[in-house]
């Protein structure tokens, strides 16, 4: 308790200084959080997947779709529980910027291959009677206050033409990193569609989803349904639903890694103003140290003195600094709309934040400990005077 009071006092003599440096780790510490919140947002679609679930593209690209009579041989090989599928849509909603994912998917068992998505039963049945039904994510009600019953227009990019849909149903997420920003409507209504305006678009879909009777099984799989349709006009690429969602986060791993060394560059910075503080006020009170020693206080005192102020300033930059960060990821997450699907700060990114900022302060005080602990008598006494 003597040790706390004398922490305190030094730490609150020059409060302006004090104050400052407080600020400045309540900064760093906030922004590290927001940025490896970032990070973690941009893999939660690979942490999501399924190990228990396969995804059947086309070799070339992703561009490129595939027959619909893939599916029925799909579904006859061993390892194999159920097969569905579903195209990307990539329309407008009202302008650019209310980017979200559409899907056309099978109505009558995509949502038995994603238990997560959560539903009621009697929204499914009037989704899967509905040509025109769509189905909305939680985010997406939030974010544009879609209604069931409502009537949602899309312009199409890559299948042209104004499309209507009618929300019939709302799905929630099982776990808090469930994508909930995506629509899902019938690819019956796509693939009509296109019968009439593009022949030679219809029954193809863009990728097949597999479930497995075992997740170990998944290279015996993946492998097996490449083989059947090698040297085919569509030849297939399969892999697990996790290394599909790994492909687009490959596309963007300079910025991911951009965003990791600037997180870090903010701990260095704030590490370095920290040791500068702590290097100014050690070296005021080498007077103060060398009394202490001529009475008899040998360098451990001395260590737990300085050790202790710059914790206590580094603890108290680092808690206001995580307790912000949850209302400033919240109102990011609002500004940013469906670009970031799922973006909450997880457990793994207090721990670094806590860890971040005891790094500091124990990295902080170290030179000046060394400084103060080795500091002669005489040397101190006479900065006195």
């Amino acid at each position: 308790m003597h040790y706390l009071k004398l922490i305190l006092r030094n730490a609150l003599r020059h409060k302006l200084r004090t104050g400052l440096t407080v600020l400045g780790i309540v900064v760093a510490i906030l922004a590290f959080g927001l940025l490896r919140t970032v990070v973690d947002a941009w893999y939660h679609g690979s942490d999501a997947a399924s190990k228990s679930r396969l995804v059947t593209r086309n070799a070339i690209s992703l561009v490129f779709s595939l027959p619909l009579t893939y599916a029925a041989k799909i579904r006859q090989m061993n390892g194999v529980k159920a097969v569905s599928y579903a195209n990307w849509f990539g329309g407008v909603y009202v302008t650019e910027k209310n980017f979200f994912p559409q899907f056309a998917v099978n109505a009558a068992n995509y949502f038995e291959l994603y238990p997560e998505y959560l539903m009621p039963d009697d929204q499914l049945r009037d989704f899967q009677r509905d040509r025109k039904g769509a189905l909305v994510g939680r985010k997406l009600v939030d974010t544009y206050g879609f209604r069931i019953g409502d009537q949602i227009s899309l312009r199409g990019t890559i299948f042209p033409g104004n499309w209507e849909f009618v929300v019939r149903g709302i799905y929630d997420g099982a776990e808090p990193n469930t994508d909930t920003s995506q629509l899902f409507f019938q690819w019956d209504y796509l693939n009509e569609t296109m019968k009439k305006t593009a022949p030679r678009r219809a029954n193809t879909v863009g990728v097949y989803i597999i479930a497995l009777t075992s997740a170990d099984r998944a290279a015996e799989v993946a492998t097996t349904v490449d083989r059947e349709f090698k040297n085919s006009l569509a030849e297939t690429l399969t892999e697990t639903e996790q290394a599909f969602q790994m492909g687009f986060v490959s596309m963007t791993e300079a910025i991911v890694v951009a965003i990791k060394i600037v997180s870090f560059l903010v701990i260095f910075i704030i590490m370095a103003v920290m040791a500068n503080t702590m290097a100014m006020t050690v070296r005021e009170r080498m007077g103060e140290y060398a009394t202490l020693k001529a009475l008899g206080f040998g360098p451990a005192h001395l260590t737990v003195l300085i050790f202790g102020e710059s914790l206590t300033i580094a603890a108290a930059g680092s808690i206001a600094g995580m307790m912000l960060t949850f209302p400033v990821a919240e109102k990011f997450a609002k500004a940013m709309g469906t670009l970031f699907p799922v973006f909450f700060v997880s457990v793994d990114t207090l721990m670094m934040q806590a860890t971040a900022g005891a790094v500091v302060g124990m990295v902080a005080a170290l030179v000046p400990c060394v400084r103060a602990t080795r500091v002669r008598i005489v040397d101190g006494l006479r900065s006195i005077g």
